[in-house]
Protein backbone atom coordinates (compact mmCIF):
# COMPACT_ATOMS: atom_id res chain seq x y z
CA UNK A 1 0.00 0.00 0.00
CA UNK A 2 0.88 3.11 -0.84
CA UNK A 3 1.19 6.64 1.30
CA UNK A 4 0.43 10.29 -0.22
CA UNK A 5 1.38 12.97 2.41
CA UNK A 6 -1.19 16.25 2.23
CA UNK A 7 1.29 18.61 2.53
CA UNK A 8 -1.96 21.79 3.30
CA UNK A 9 -0.93 22.30 6.92
CA UNK A 10 2.17 23.50 6.05
CA UNK A 11 0.88 26.42 3.81
CA UNK A 12 -1.81 26.86 6.70
CA UNK A 13 1.50 27.64 9.25
CA UNK A 14 2.77 29.96 6.52
CA UNK A 15 -0.16 32.03 5.68
CA UNK A 16 -0.95 32.31 9.55
CA UNK A 17 2.29 35.00 9.72
CA UNK A 18 1.77 35.99 5.80
CA UNK A 19 5.41 35.10 5.29
CA UNK A 20 7.09 32.90 2.52
CA UNK A 21 7.98 30.33 5.05
CA UNK A 22 7.06 27.11 6.24
CA UNK A 23 7.71 26.26 1.94
CA UNK A 24 5.05 23.51 0.98
CA UNK A 25 7.31 22.58 -1.87
CA UNK A 26 10.11 21.94 1.38
CA UNK A 27 8.10 19.75 2.72
CA UNK A 28 7.41 17.76 -0.94
CA UNK A 29 10.94 17.30 -1.05
CA UNK A 30 11.43 16.07 2.44
CA UNK A 31 8.50 13.37 1.84
CA UNK A 32 9.97 12.04 -0.97
CA UNK A 33 13.31 11.77 1.12
CA UNK A 34 11.48 9.52 3.48
CA UNK A 35 10.41 7.68 1.52
CA UNK A 36 6.49 8.44 0.24
CA UNK A 37 4.80 7.65 -2.30
CA UNK A 38 3.00 10.98 -3.36
CA UNK A 39 2.00 13.82 -2.30
CA UNK A 40 -1.64 15.62 -1.95
CA UNK A 41 -2.39 19.59 -2.18
CA UNK A 42 -5.89 20.62 -2.09
CA UNK A 43 -6.38 24.42 -3.87
CA UNK A 44 -9.43 25.67 -2.29
CA UNK A 45 -11.93 28.31 -3.45
CA UNK A 46 -10.74 30.61 -0.72
CA UNK A 47 -7.01 29.92 -1.15
CA UNK A 48 -7.09 29.57 2.63
CA UNK A 49 -3.70 27.69 2.46
CA UNK A 50 -2.17 26.34 -0.72
CA UNK A 51 -1.75 28.85 -3.42
CA UNK A 52 -2.20 28.82 -7.20
CA UNK A 53 1.86 29.35 -7.58
CA UNK A 54 1.97 26.19 -4.84
CA UNK A 55 0.74 23.68 -7.39
CA UNK A 56 2.63 24.86 -10.52
CA UNK A 57 5.61 24.67 -8.30
CA UNK A 58 4.73 21.22 -6.49
CA UNK A 59 4.43 19.54 -10.52
CA UNK A 60 7.44 21.52 -11.35
CA UNK A 61 9.88 21.31 -8.73
CA UNK A 62 9.67 17.97 -6.63
CA UNK A 63 9.65 14.00 -7.78
CA UNK A 64 6.54 12.97 -5.97
CA UNK A 65 3.28 12.62 -8.08
CA UNK A 66 0.87 15.09 -7.76
CA UNK A 67 -2.36 14.19 -6.31
CA UNK A 68 -4.73 17.86 -6.44
CA UNK A 69 -7.40 17.87 -4.64
CA UNK A 70 -10.39 20.58 -5.58
CA UNK A 71 -13.79 21.08 -5.87
CA UNK A 72 -15.53 20.99 -9.17
CA UNK A 73 -15.23 24.50 -9.95
CA UNK A 74 -14.57 25.93 -13.80
CA UNK A 75 -11.76 27.99 -12.96
CA UNK A 76 -9.74 25.38 -10.52
CA UNK A 77 -10.53 22.80 -13.40
CA UNK A 78 -8.85 25.31 -15.51
CA UNK A 79 -5.22 25.19 -13.53
CA UNK A 80 -5.93 21.61 -13.05
CA UNK A 81 -5.98 21.05 -17.00
CA UNK A 82 -3.07 23.62 -17.24
CA UNK A 83 -1.03 22.07 -14.55
CA UNK A 84 -1.92 18.74 -15.54
CA UNK A 85 -1.18 17.17 -11.61
CA UNK A 86 -0.75 12.86 -12.04
CA UNK A 87 -4.58 12.99 -10.61
CA UNK A 88 -7.18 15.05 -9.53
CA UNK A 89 -9.45 13.98 -6.41
CA UNK A 90 -12.79 15.85 -7.26
CA UNK A 91 -13.88 17.00 -3.67
CA UNK A 92 -16.92 18.71 -1.92
CA UNK A 93 -16.41 21.99 -0.43
CA UNK A 94 -17.89 24.49 1.63
CA UNK A 95 -16.77 28.14 2.50
CA UNK A 96 -17.32 27.85 6.21
CA UNK A 97 -16.03 24.47 7.01
CA UNK A 98 -13.05 23.83 9.07
CA UNK A 99 -11.77 20.47 6.66
CA UNK A 100 -14.10 18.34 3.92
CA UNK A 101 -16.84 16.97 5.75
CA UNK A 102 -17.88 14.68 3.36
CA UNK A 103 -18.04 12.46 0.66
CA UNK A 104 -19.21 14.09 -2.93
CA UNK A 105 -22.89 14.19 -4.13
CA UNK A 106 -21.77 12.24 -7.32
CA UNK A 107 -25.52 10.92 -7.58
CA UNK A 108 -27.14 14.86 -7.45
CA UNK A 109 -24.17 16.51 -9.45
CA UNK A 110 -23.83 13.70 -11.92
CA UNK A 111 -23.70 15.44 -15.30
CA UNK A 112 -21.84 18.67 -14.41
CA UNK A 113 -19.05 15.86 -12.79
CA UNK A 114 -19.47 13.86 -15.78
CA UNK A 115 -18.25 16.62 -18.15
CA UNK A 116 -15.21 17.23 -15.64
CA UNK A 117 -14.11 13.77 -15.43
CA UNK A 118 -14.43 13.60 -19.30
CA UNK A 119 -12.15 16.82 -19.99
CA UNK A 120 -9.55 15.62 -16.90
CA UNK A 121 -9.26 12.49 -18.35
CA UNK A 122 -9.15 13.60 -22.03
CA UNK A 123 -5.55 15.45 -20.55
CA UNK A 124 -4.04 12.05 -18.90
CA UNK A 125 -5.40 13.50 -15.58
CA UNK A 126 -6.63 10.26 -13.06
CA UNK A 127 -9.76 11.35 -11.63
CA UNK A 128 -10.42 9.91 -8.08
CA UNK A 129 -14.21 10.87 -6.54
CA UNK A 130 -13.73 11.21 -3.10
CA UNK A 131 -16.90 9.53 -1.55
CA UNK A 132 -18.01 8.26 1.33
CA UNK A 133 -19.29 4.33 1.79
CA UNK A 134 -22.08 4.21 -0.01
CA UNK A 135 -22.83 1.70 -2.72
CA UNK A 136 -25.23 3.76 -5.11
CA UNK A 137 -22.43 6.67 -5.23
CA UNK A 138 -19.83 4.33 -6.06
CA UNK A 139 -22.06 3.18 -8.92
CA UNK A 140 -22.49 6.55 -10.00
CA UNK A 141 -18.43 7.01 -9.85
CA UNK A 142 -18.54 4.04 -11.98
CA UNK A 143 -21.37 5.25 -14.32
CA UNK A 144 -18.74 7.99 -14.53
CA UNK A 145 -16.12 7.05 -16.01
CA UNK A 146 -13.92 8.14 -12.83
CA UNK A 147 -11.29 5.17 -12.29
CA UNK A 148 -10.79 5.57 -9.33
CA UNK A 149 -12.45 6.12 -5.90
CA UNK A 150 -11.26 7.71 -2.35
CA UNK A 151 -13.45 6.76 0.69
CA UNK A 152 -14.33 9.01 3.10
CA UNK A 153 -12.80 7.90 6.06
CA UNK A 154 -13.15 10.62 8.36
CA UNK A 155 -17.01 9.36 10.27
CA UNK A 156 -15.01 6.20 11.11
CA UNK A 157 -11.59 7.86 12.77
CA UNK A 158 -13.99 10.44 14.37
CA UNK A 159 -16.26 7.53 15.71
CA UNK A 160 -15.68 6.68 19.60
CA UNK A 161 -13.91 3.33 20.05
CA UNK A 162 -17.06 2.11 20.91
CA UNK A 163 -18.90 3.36 17.78
CA UNK A 164 -16.16 2.24 15.32
CA UNK A 165 -17.10 -1.33 14.08
CA UNK A 166 -20.46 -0.69 12.28
CA UNK A 167 -18.51 1.70 10.29
CA UNK A 168 -15.46 -0.15 9.77
CA UNK A 169 -17.99 -2.71 7.99
CA UNK A 170 -19.37 -0.11 5.77
CA UNK A 171 -15.74 0.64 4.86
CA UNK A 172 -15.39 -2.63 4.11
CA UNK A 173 -18.02 -3.60 2.08
CA UNK A 174 -17.82 -0.29 0.10
CA UNK A 175 -14.39 -1.39 -0.84
CA UNK A 176 -15.15 -5.07 -1.71
CA UNK A 177 -17.51 -3.02 -3.98
CA UNK A 178 -15.97 -1.08 -5.78
CA UNK A 179 -13.14 -3.62 -6.72
CA UNK A 180 -16.04 -5.71 -7.79
CA UNK A 181 -16.64 -2.41 -9.93
CA UNK A 182 -12.91 -2.16 -11.11
CA UNK A 183 -12.33 0.87 -9.21
CA UNK A 184 -9.09 1.42 -7.73
CA UNK A 185 -9.86 2.23 -3.70
CA UNK A 186 -7.58 4.67 -2.07
CA UNK A 187 -9.02 6.38 1.47
CA UNK A 188 -8.42 9.58 3.30
CA UNK A 189 -9.43 11.79 6.11
CA UNK A 190 -8.76 11.53 9.67
CA UNK A 191 -6.24 9.18 9.62
CA UNK A 192 -3.67 9.04 12.44
CA UNK A 193 -1.72 6.09 14.51
CA UNK A 194 -4.36 5.61 16.67
CA UNK A 195 -7.31 4.68 14.64
CA UNK A 196 -4.96 3.10 11.75
CA UNK A 197 -5.49 -0.03 12.95
CA UNK A 198 -8.86 -0.15 11.82
CA UNK A 199 -8.16 1.71 8.63
CA UNK A 200 -5.92 -1.58 7.49
CA UNK A 201 -8.85 -3.97 8.21
CA UNK A 202 -10.68 -2.37 4.80
CA UNK A 203 -9.31 -4.57 1.37
CA UNK A 204 -7.93 -4.05 -2.00
CA UNK A 205 -6.76 -0.02 -0.57
CA UNK A 206 -4.00 1.34 -3.45
CA UNK A 207 -3.11 4.25 -0.76
CA UNK A 208 -3.80 6.27 2.32
CA UNK A 209 -3.44 9.70 1.92
CA UNK A 210 -2.86 11.50 4.99
CA UNK A 211 -1.78 14.94 6.19
CA UNK A 212 -2.60 16.42 9.52
CA UNK A 213 -2.18 13.62 12.01
CA UNK A 214 1.70 13.41 9.66
CA UNK A 215 2.13 17.11 9.97
CA UNK A 216 1.26 18.21 13.81
CA UNK A 217 3.86 14.40 14.33
CA UNK A 218 6.24 16.82 12.50
CA UNK A 219 5.90 19.29 14.88
CA UNK A 220 7.44 17.43 17.90
CA UNK A 221 9.86 14.35 15.67
CA UNK A 222 10.28 16.14 11.78
CA UNK A 223 8.95 15.63 9.18
CA UNK A 224 10.85 12.63 8.07
CA UNK A 225 10.75 10.85 11.03
CA UNK A 226 6.83 11.53 10.81
CA UNK A 227 6.82 10.20 7.53
CA UNK A 228 8.82 6.63 8.15
CA UNK A 229 6.33 6.12 11.17
CA UNK A 230 3.17 5.99 9.58
CA UNK A 231 5.19 4.31 6.13
CA UNK A 232 6.34 1.63 8.96
CA UNK A 233 2.70 1.20 10.35
CA UNK A 234 1.43 0.13 7.11
CA UNK A 235 3.82 -1.85 5.51
CA UNK A 236 2.33 -4.91 6.36
CA UNK A 237 -1.04 -4.55 5.02
CA UNK A 238 -2.09 -7.61 3.27
CA UNK A 239 -5.16 -5.56 1.34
Amino acid sequence: MKLGVNIDHVATLRQARGTVYPDPLDAAILCARAGAHGITAHLREDRRHIQDDDIYRLKELQSLPLNLEMANVESIVEIALRVRPAEVCLVPEKRQELTTEGGLDVIGHFDALKETVGCLSEAGIEVSMFVDADIETLVACKDLGAPTIELHTGSYCDAEPNARAILLEKLIRAADHANDLGLKVNAGHGINMENLGGILCVPHLNTLNIGHSIICRSVFIGMEPAINEMLDAIQDYEG
